[in-house]
């Protein structure tokens, strides 16, 4: 049997009548017979020729002031009747119901009346009932019926209407389908987005608010982003951000967010390769930069101050791919424009998400997220050697960055700088020997900087080794059973150590 359908039948009911004289004309050299509505109605008939109101065909007038105009058996029975069934032919027949074969709708402008400030009331009045349950109707039934859900989708009908003679084929029928329901989607979207405004959840963002990037973590992955990147930066300059950009980004701007004084980091792969503070913005930038110039290369740079003309000048020597900060002076914008793919952004105020999404076997799972960051109040020194003032500041810092890295991992830091940082190791100790031989290597003194570890020690083997590196005090959750080990090889060493009670792992 040909999947080739004729369309004798049509029903039209839209908002926007921009383009749609062709194809009434069309359809009427076709002797296609057309029910309509309300304004659509009027227009069809403007145009001469005759038109079958849908009251005609349901004997019911539009109610309730247009809220119900095609909601009847009558109009659906003709759009969902199965034309392979007898049964449903039959039925058809005994309640004069006509096999519709077309169906022309569009949607309330329910977006735009938002986006114009409208009263909620308006707004409400907006949510398409009639044409949305139209859409998927014939969407659904697309084996015997053509959907045309939008205005853009005239130019393909007239074509088709003319080079098939009015008919159409079930791949074609499909096709209109798929963006039928692909416009429903955006629509309900669209609503829930409104009655869910305020919540940040990125999960029940509309889809439709998607950006297609280059590729995904490699070029061989798609990837999109879903999302509204407007709502958080403003970008001054550069190419489109990629998939690792985006993370490296995420990572940033939570890592940046546990600092208030002057401060710069350099991330690679979600972490910090560099990060200091200073009382001025230049020299958190050279301290950030010297705790590992090399893999600063290419990273994504963050700050919580406004960038001048001084730290831009420094910062442009390096090649990097994002810089972040709440703002920039013109003076440092004509430094970092100064390469064309350098891609600078504004962080905006914006109040973010406090749940976390991963998609996972094949589910999703969720978590709160990891806003906890401990102060100096949160520490319980269990050593009989208390921390100095300048230890317990460092630990703090330490803290903070340990929160944000890869474990298994710690974290050496000194003078609100960080040293380095042993990155995703399967045991802590390797995490731990990582880190003194990057700060070794790139000729830093560890005698009398901090630890911390984003977990408890198993063992004391961790604090012997920073101690016969040079570490003085060290910072961690507790929680082993042989913590009073690691707290004994302290206490005998002259190292002070302070407990949190908090675990930090970030897989």
């Amino acid at each position: 049997m040909s999947d080739l359908k004729k369309i004798k039948n049509a029903l039209i009911s839209v908002y926007y009548k921009d383009n749609l004289e062709p194809v009434i004309l069309k359809l009427r050299e076709l002797d296609v017979n057309i029910y309509s509505t309300g304004g659509t109605q009027k227009f069809i008939e403007s145009l001469g020729g005759s038109v079958i109101p849908v009251e005609q065909l349901t004997s019911y007038p539009s109610i309730l002031g247009g809220r119900v105009k095609t909601l009847h058996p009558k109009v659906f029975g003709g759009i969902l009747g199965r034309r392979e069934l007898q049964e449903d032919l039959l039925q058809l027949e005994e309640y004069d119901i006509p096999e519709i074969d077309l169906v022309i709708v569009d949607l309330y402008p329910f977006e735009e009346t938002v986006a114009s400030g409208a009263s909620e009331q308006d707004i409400i009045e907006k949510i398409d009932i009639g044409g949305i349950s139209l859409i998927r109707a014939a969407a659904k039934n697309f084996k015997d019926v053509l959907i045309v859900s939008s205005r853009d989708e005239y130019p393909a009908l007239l074509e088709l209407l003319n080079e098939k003679n009015g008919s159409s084929t079930l791949e074609e029928r499909k096709q209109h389908a798929l963006n039928a329901f692909h416009v429903s989607s955006h629509y309900d979207s669209a609503i829930f987005n409104y009655f869910n405004q305020g919540k940040k959840n990125i999960f029940k963002q509309s889809i439709a608010e998607s950006q297609t990037l280059r590729y995904g973590e490699n070029p061989h992955q798609k990837g999109v982003f879903y999302g509204k990147l407007d709502e958080l930066f403003d970008k001054l300059h550069g190419k489109e951000l990629s998939y690792n950009n985006l993370l490296d980004i995420d990572a940033a701007v939570a890592l940046i967010s546990d600092f208030s004084e002057p401060t710069f980091a350099i991330l690679k792969h979600n972490n910090a390769c560099g990060i200091a503070s200073r009382n001025n913005l230049v020299d958190a930038w050279k301290a950030a930069l010297a705790a590992d110039p090399v893999s600063a290369f290419g990273g994504i740079l963050i700050t919580n101050r406004k960038v001048d003309e001084a730290t831009a000048g420094e910062i442009n020597n390096l090649f990097f791919e994002v810089i972040i900060a709440p703002a920039y002076s013109a003076a440092s914008l004509e430094i970092l424009k100064q390469k064309k793919n350098r891609i600078i952004l504004v962080q905006k105020p914006v109040e973010f998400s406090k749940k976390q999404f991963r998609t996972l076997l094949n589910g999703i799972i969720e978590q709160e997220k990891d806003l906890k960051t401990e102060t100096v109040a949160d520490m319980k020194t269990v050593t009989v050697k208390s921390p100095t003032k300048m230890e317990l500041s460092d630990l703090e810092f330490a803290n903070k960055i340990v929160k944000h890295t890869k474990s298994n991992t710690i974290v050496l830091a000194k003078n609100k700088q960080l040293l380095a940082s042993g990155v995703g190791q399967t045991s802590r100790v390797d995490a731990l020997r990582q880190a003194i031989a990057k700060a070794t290597g790139f000729g830093f003194d560890i005698s009398g900087s901090v630890m911390a570890s984003d977990a408890f020690f198993p063992f004391p083997d961790c604090v012997e080794i920073a101690h016969k590196a040079g570490v003085t005090a060290v910072i961690q959750p507790g929680g082993s059973v042989k913590d009073q080990e690691s707290v004994d090889y302290c206490n005998s060493n002259g190292m002070a150590m302070v407990m949190t009670g908090t675990r930090h792992f970030k897989h």
